[in-house]
């Protein structure tokens, strides 16, 4: 990726100068570079005193390094001096560029090599999406097993899931996710009066390696389960737009697996104890919701049960989720009742009441505000 040019970017390995700058001081050789030639190749150098570099006309890119194996490159849309003993090449942005160079010492030149990464590319990419379901599955279910050319995650988003690959069985809790690879062959269910809701996505990539995220769960950070959430919201809108933003998505999820399993999470404004004490009190209020959804919620009362302030554990929802825990408690009320109605055993003013409703009307109006039918509606396409 081509850099921009500027004081604090470039210190390591010079100076950007004034665009007043003569081309040559006293005593010093003035020389035109003529860049073309080879797309990605470029003539190495060292320099041995400074070195001054001009782009005229038509922009050129520096490629710079401090050890000749990993190089940075930067738009040369400004005059730059070069340290003593600093490795460059000279590469046109387009086709062809002109740079003018004065130095006091001839640079040695150290070869042709090709420049890599000039552009920014993937390393890893969702190719396409196969499967992409939300299940919710009766209390004790089984799958027998299956295993199939694809990768495939799962993501528990409601109560507990036995996922059994390779031999190995893994109990799976809210929130937590496991991969199974290409014809990795895994069975799942779930223990006696516990049924579980789940996501499962099957789908292609390109590049890259998954073996760090085989044969282990993991349990998803706020980023992830927002990234989670925003691709079933847009499996439902399905737009002109929607399959790109899943596969990008998707994506993203893969690319903050990989580096935490590789153990290289960057977090620049936090210390990793923070970090995981957020997540631990986000995931604590999650699963205090779940349990006791079918009674009176409030913010200040989940806020209690997990140690904080209502006012924390608010701007804990805004800043990793985007949302308040007040809109989440209404939104898993309102999912925990298409379980009810799907167990065909309540009338819907006895649901309304068991979710803590005011009136069924309220959670008549609410249902349809966020699936877009009725419960009447919902009823008659799952009986």
């Amino acid at each position: 990726m081509i850099r921009n040019l500027n004081q604090v970017s470039f210190q390591r390995y010079g100076a950007v100068l004034s665009e007043r700058t003569k081309n040559g001081r006293s005593g010093e050789t003035v020389r035109q570079l003529e860049l073309g030639g080879i797309p990605g190749e470029a003539e190495v150098f060292r320099a041995k005193s400074e070195v001054r570099l001009r782009s005229d006309t038509v922009l050129a890119v520096l490629s710079v390094s401090l050890d000749g194996e990993r190089y940075e490159h930067f738009y040369l849309d400004k005059p730059a001096a070069l340290s003593r003993g600093v490795l460059f090449a000279l590469s046109p942005f387009v086709s062809r560029a002109t740079v003018t160079m004065s130095y006091a010492q001839e640079p040695e030149n150290l070869g042709k090599r090709t420049m890599e990464h000039l552009r920014l590319e993937h390393r890893q990419r969702v190719e396409g999406i196969y499967t992409f379901f939300y299940q919710e599955k009766e209390q004790g279910f089984l799958f027998p097993g299956e295993s199939h050319p694809m990768p495939e995650l799962t993501y528990v988003d409601r109560g507990e899931l036995h996922s059994v690959v390779d031999g190995k069985d893994l109990l799976l809790k809210q929130g937590d996710l496991v991969f199974y690879g290409p014809n990795q062959w895994h069975m799942q269910y779930a223990d006696i009066g516990v049924a579980p809701r789940f996501v499962t996505i099957s789908f292609d990539v390109g590049g890259g390696d998954l073996t760090p995220l085989l044969n282990r769960s993991f349990t998803a950070t706020p980023n992830m389960t927002r990234l989670l959430e925003q691709m079933l919201i847009e499996q439902e809108r399905m737009d002109l737009f929607s399959r790109d933003i899943i596969l990008s998505q998707l994506n993203l999820l893969l690319q903050y697996l990989l580096r935490d399993a590789a153990g290289s999470g960057n977090r620049k404004l936090q210390t990793v104890n923070a970090v995981h004490s957020e997540n631990e009190i986000i995931r604590r209020a999650q699963q205090y919701i779940t349990t006791h959804i079918r009674e009176k919620l409030s913010v200040p009362m989940v806020a209690q049960q997990v140690e904080v302030s209502p006012s924390y554990l608010t701007a804990l929802f805004h800043k990793n989720l985007q949302i308040s825990p007040g809109e989440y408690i209404r939104r898993i009320k309102l999912q925990e009742s298409k379980q009810m109605i799907r167990e065909n055993n309540l009338t819907f003013t006895e649901i309304a009441a068991q979710l803590q409703y005011s009136t069924v009307h309220h959670f008549s109006r609410q249902f349809k505000e966020k699936f877009g039918i009725t419960p009447t509606e919902y009823a008659k396409s799952v009986r």
